[in-house]
């Protein structure tokens, strides 16, 4: 093997591993939540005090860390139905998510999302 072969195959075996290390999907903006008990769009119960979690396009069973812009509290969340349905918002949560990022009260803020690993 000559030495411009061995660099491009270090180069190509560190670029991969930087695409590895990345998040599949990652997203910003503006979170509500919701408490209905009504089915979801996956066909299972709403349930508020679960980790669930509506968006427009995530398959449902994806697992989603959501962090609270404002605080920095973060949540694992499963999607499970489809939304939000508000221009500006990425995801509705269940109340018990929202609780735990602090934003019951306040009733949506900014978040950043990754799925999780």
């Amino acid at each position: 093997m000559t030495s411009t072969t061995i660099r491009a195959a270090a180069f190509a075996a560190a670029s991969l591993a930087a695409l590895c290390a990345q998040p599949a999907f990652a997203q910003c903006g503006s979170a509500s939540w919701y408490a209905l008990t009504s089915k979801t769009a996956s066909g299972e119960r709403m349930n508020p005090a679960a980790m669930t979690a509506a968006h427009r396009t995530l398959p449902f069973g994806t697992k989603v860390k959501v962090t609270n812009q404002r605080n920095g509290k973060v949540v694992t969340v499963r999607i499970n139905d489809r939304g939000p349905f508000i221009k500006g918002r990425v995801i509705d949560l269940s109340k018990a998510a929202a609780h735990e990022l602090g934003f019951v009260r306040r009733g949506h803020t900014p978040i950043c999302m990754a799925e999780a690993g």
